[in-house]
């Protein structure tokens, strides 16, 4: 899909007001919906021990979790031991979770139609186990040259065609520490320039902070313009750019503003999921479950704090 740069420019201004102003693009049932918070475990979280998808998902069910965010790389493992995707789909459904998102790598950006094709490839395949979403992030941006944030509006709006193709919606991510989308401001610029109604955010609170985004411009956005949000801490006795993803901690066990940041997410409307997503290899060698049940303990109690 292309799009005429005029008509890109054009179109800023119009899918900023959507995001921004509540009500527009958003049906009577949507504003008539509860504000509610879903709980999810990214199995990073408790990725250390490598125990399998499988095991992943039998931690998120004992611990209690609504949902499981998964790892493109772990389904593409499991499947290809043999097992079935079906199967797997219902395994999910018994229990009692939800495929709320999904982390791959496909280089988007810079991947040319391979690429693409890679994209579309992981949304079939996590739309075969129930996925509904996956993450789209710089991977293989180099950051050598500036990117054209207009051309990768372009970009992303032939994957959200993708997604509505196969069910399975990309969720536009920045990282904190990359050279080429770090700031929040990046990816509200690109959703903007696609002019779609089903572009969508996926910030962190740690790359929030590590590229130096703060959590202010997280108020500029309303509805469902972020539907997934990835939860975690860091820490206040090590620089900001020095950080990197294993400084990540339990939510609450830092000094990050949680409270202004779930309370911003509260008033934006719509239902928002929290996944954990940690990288702390402490953690790594603790019991799994007993740190899945930790973490969304200190969520819980993070989100008692909003009025």
């Amino acid at each position: 899909m292309k799009i005429n740069r005029r008509k890109a420019l054009a179109n800023i201004a119009l899918v900023s007001s959507a995001a921004v102003m509540p009500g527009i693009g958003y049906t009577k049932e949507d504003k008539k919906r509860k504000e509610v918070f879903r709980y999810c475990l990214n199995t990073s979280t408790i990725s250390g021990q490598k125990l399998g998808l499988k095991k992943y998902i039998d931690i998120a069910a004992a611990a209690g979790y609504d949902g499981i965010e998964v790892w493109v790389r772990d389904v593409t493992a499991y499947l290809e031991e043999g097992n079935d995707a079906s199967e797997l789909k219902q395994y999910i459904s018994d229990k009692e979770l939800k495929v709320e998102n999904a982390i791959g790598f496909a280089p988007w950006i810079a991947g040319g139609e391979a690429g693409m094709q890679q994209m579309q490839e992981e949304m079939e395949m996590l739309a075969s186990i129930g996925g509904t979403r996956i993450a789209a992030p710089p991977a293989g941006v180099s950051g050598d040259e500036p990117l054209d944030f207009l051309e990768v509006g372009e970009k992303y709006a032939a994957i959200l065609e993708l997604g509505r193709k196969t069910g399975v919606m990309p969720q536009l991510e920045f990282w904190g520490a990359s050279k080429a989308m770090w700031h929040l401001g990046q990816i509200m610029m690109v959703a903007a320039a696609t002019g779609d109604p089903d572009a969508r955010l996926l910030p962190d609170v740690y790359h929030l902070f590590r590229g130096g985004s703060g959590f202010e411009g997280l108020k500029m956005l309303q509805g469902d313009m972020i539907e997934i949000f990835h939860i975690n801490d860091y820490p206040g006795t090590k620089p900001r750019e020095k950080q990197v993803d294993a400084d990540r901690i339990y939510p609450g066990d830092g000094v990050a503003p949680l409270k202004d940041i779930l309370t911003t997410l509260k008033n934006m409307g719509g239902t928002k999921v929290l996944s954990l997503e940690l990288f702390n290899r402490t953690y790594w060698r603790q019991d799994p479950l007993e740190v899945a049940k930790t973490g969304l303990a200190k969520m819980k109690a993070a989100v008692a704090k909003v009025k």
